[in-house]
């Protein structure tokens, strides 16, 4: 059984604690062992809760997911093209475009002309876009502050640095391996 105390410090590797076995996990379903499926254990945990919160987040700011998600990344790369938003989105074109079709509709984000290049639509915030930028850092803010308060800066910061450092690990490798298949 999981507890908040049985979650507030990992537990070490192998030693067969709950935190080691998702709770969804069926108990004649032989846990992943070794480095390999940990790691794969630990994203599924980190993949659920995430959408888990994000889910609970965007209803409570009345927005879809995804479209919290382009806003953040409008927020944090100013202008750009939408096979940009796809891009570092990680989705098809098709998807980033009904995405941000939404976002139009709702006055949050607006086309405009690349004056460097007149062929090309640029995407931006609006000042609605803006607002609601501000009030998802607030509602981050305010539940990270909650769920992190037994954990040092130094904690959440390497917390950080590996999350990132596996995010890269896996897009590096996905990268190399369709390159060699593009060849």
């Amino acid at each position: 059984m999981l507890t908040s105390a049985s979650l507030s410090e990992p537990a070490a590797p192998g030693s067969g604690t709950a935190v080691d076995t998702p709770a969804d996990t069926p108990a004649d379903t032989p846990a992943d062992t070794g480095s390999h499926g940990d790691i794969l254990t630990a994203l599924e945990e980190l993949g659920r809760a995430q959408r888990e919160a994000a889910a609970r987040l965007t209803h409570r700011l009345g927005w879809p997911r995804a479209g919290i998600g382009v806003i953040r990344m409008l927020a944090l790369c100013g202008p750009v093209q939408i096979t940009d938003v796809a891009a570092r989105l990680r989705v098809d074109v098709s998807v980033a475009s009904r995405q941000v079709g939404q976002l139009v509709d709702g006055g949050y984000v607006r086309r405009t002309v690349d004056e460097a290049d007149r062929r090309v639509r640029l995407l931006e915030l609006t000042d609605a876009g803006r607002a609601l930028v501000d009030q998802v850092k607030d509602e981050f803010s305010q539940v990270f502050a909650k769920v992190f308060v037994d954990w040092t800066d130094q904690d959440v910061a390497e917390a950080a640095f590996h999350i990132r450092r596996v995010a890269a690990a896996i897009t590096s490798y996905e990268n190399a391996k369709e390159e060699s298949t593009n060849v």
